[in-house]
């Protein structure tokens, strides 16, 4: 009986489908901890997470049997053995597993109990629930292996501790979310105090289309120790030391990062795989002059690098001088290739083309809405000549309330903002502006002028055009938003929070329910919070239902 373990975490960034691939990476991850006993890799693993119907295909469960078989051959070289995320088949159906791979062979199949399926989950729609676990022995050590969610409530880790677990291993793929690194370290320290017994918690990283992991895996001991933490965002392989009688040695502890790089970073790792793994070249995106389009250039250059971001100012009449002069600021201090291309000439085309049948009426939002509908004409142009994915721009208020351009400014393949309120977005902007992201390939030092921060935002469809024209103030408009869409208030619990007054909270609640069509149809872009549009918030597009009256 070992009385002792060392145990190879590996925070790793698997490429959904990517069987192949991910096994390789696991089998680097084993070649450079081979000290270890045994190696631990996150949450599915060898398929990617969440694959959502993917699963569905019984072509993917055979893949995925091959490539466990091959890592399980890899283990007959008598060096560490794998614990690696997998599906699972049985009588029941397919299911979330975790497979132990020993000595040639696949040794046992943990699987997973409690599926979740609230917020970005649907694991019910795909997975079947497995039993309550029992211990797995390895090396003389009973392992309990909660995957995920079953770490999230006691039920699970009480009953492996019942049957004898003397070490808790907890998979996962964690969605980085604001605030969750907290509340899964406190949730382990529970698990690990309620039990007594060590707990090591594996996170992935990287970007799966909406979703990004933040990764920073860690190790408690039952007294809630903090023993070691892995880093946030990076893939890394740790080895930690476990002994029966005293839990996890002491091990390097990352710090996490703060508040606004770690937003900061989950937009950039986001734009970094959806662009690296979707196999673009680059991006192109429209640079006005203003503060969402000078953001989104800069995450974009800290993702890609410079060579990789094509930028295009595209001025019509309405467009200012200090808008010109500002987004070639902004270039410059990216160092980014900026092309200018004037919309008037197509704006003109589009009046004269539509002048009979709009005759007699006044000008109003459709001639500005052409305007941001051509530039969206000319950017696909772009994208589609030379492969560049077009980068949307917009942000949250502005999608909360459907002040954004459908087919227009809406238009493209990503957007890193678009769980960002404006409030955010100014944030981040000056954050950016004081200091470069740890993981960024951009410049250090500003990367947009000061005024593009401090200037009244405009959208430049008419004269003298102003956001507040319509809107109430950012510091007004994204607290009604946050209570209407984050914590699903009534109009009149905003109003007793003193943000607002009840006609400004109907309005506002108003023209967020009108826009659902507008969401329905936007790119798929970084979640930071607990509800973006999309995975997490699904609501009626026909829907008669007012809480303000």
């Amino acid at each position: 009986m070992a009385d002792s373990l060392k145990i190879a975490a590996a925070q790793l960034n698997p490429s959904m489908g990517d069987l192949a691939g991910n096994a390789t990476a696991i089998l680097r991850a084993r070649a450079s901890a081979a000290e270890a006993d045994l190696i631990v890799t996150p949450e599915l693993s060898l398929i990617g997470y969440p694959p959502e119907d993917l699963v569905l295909k019984p072509a993917l469960h055979a893949a995925c049997m091959v490539q466990l078989q091959r890592l399980a051959a890899a283990t007959a070289d008598g060096g560490p053995a794998l614990l690696v995320g997998t599906t699972a088949e049985t009588a029941d159906g397919l299911h979330n597993g975790y497979a132990l791979l020993d000595g040639g062979r696949i040794v046992a199949t943990a699987l997973k109990y409690d599926l979740p399926n609230y917020g970005v989950f649907d694991e019910k729609r795909v997975f079947r629930p497995g039993p309550l676990p029992d211990p797995i022995p390895f090396r003389g050590v009973q392992l309990g292996l909660p995957i995920c969610e079953d770490m999230w409530t006691p039920t699970v880790c009480a009953h492996l501790k019942s049957r004898g677990a003397e070490l808790l291993i907890v998979p996962n793929g964690s969605p980085y979310e604001i605030g969750k690194e907290d509340r899964r370290l406190a949730l382990a320290r529970a698990r690990a105090s309620e039990t007594g017994l060590p707990l090591l918690y594996v996170n992935r990283t990287g970007g799966q289309d909406e979703i990004v992991f933040d990764g920073g895996s860690f190790a408690v001991n039952p007294n809630g120790e903090l023993m070691a933490r892995l880093p946030d965002w990076d893939e890394a392989t740790v080895t930690l030391n476990w002994h029966r009688d005293t839990g996890f040695a002491p091990g390097t502890r990352h710090m996490p990062d703060v508040y606004d790089e770690e937003i900061y970073h989950a937009m950039l790792v986001g734009l970094r795989d959806y662009v690296g793994r979707n196999r673009f070249p680059g991006v192109v995106l429209g640079l006005s002059g203003g503060i969402d389009s000078a953001l989104s250039a800069a995450v974009a250059v800290d993702a890609l690098g410079a060579d990789k971001v094509w930028c295009v100012m595209l001025p019509s009449r309405f467009t200012g001088r200090e808008s010109l002069d500002d987004a070639a600021m902004c270039a410059r201090l990216l160092g980014v290739k900026l092309d200018n291309i004037p919309i008037e000439p197509a704006v003109a085309a589009m009046e004269m083309m539509l002048a009979g049948q709009f005759a007699g009426r006044p000008r109003d939002t459709s001639e500005e809405n052409a305007q941001s509908r051509l530039r969206m004409v000319t950017l696909m142009g772009l994208s589609n000549k030379f492969g560049h994915m077009l980068l949307t721009t917009g942000n949250k208020s502005e999608m909360s309330v459907g002040y954004a351009t459908i087919y227009g400014d809406m238009a493209g393949g990503y957007n890193v903002l678009k769980d960002a309120y404006k409030t955010t977005v100014f944030r981040l902007s000056r954050w950016r502006n004081a200091q470069r992201p740890r993981l960024g390939l951009g410049p250090d030092g500003a990367v947009m002028p000061e005024r593009v921060i401090t200037k009244p935002p405009t959208a430049e469809l008419r004269e003298n055009q102003r956001d507040d024209d319509s809107l109430p103030p950012y510091d007004v408009l994204d607290p009604i938003l946050h209570g209407l869409v984050e914590e699903e208030l009534a109009a009149a619990d905003i109003v007793a929070r003193g943000i607002a007054d009840l006609e400004t909270v109907k309005r506002i609640e108003r023209l967020l329910y009108i826009a659902e069509y507008k969401r329905r149809q936007a790119p798929p872009g970084v979640k930071i919070g607990p509800r973006n549009f999309g995975r997490d918030r699904r609501y009626p597009i026909t829907n008669a239902f007012r809480t303000g009256g």
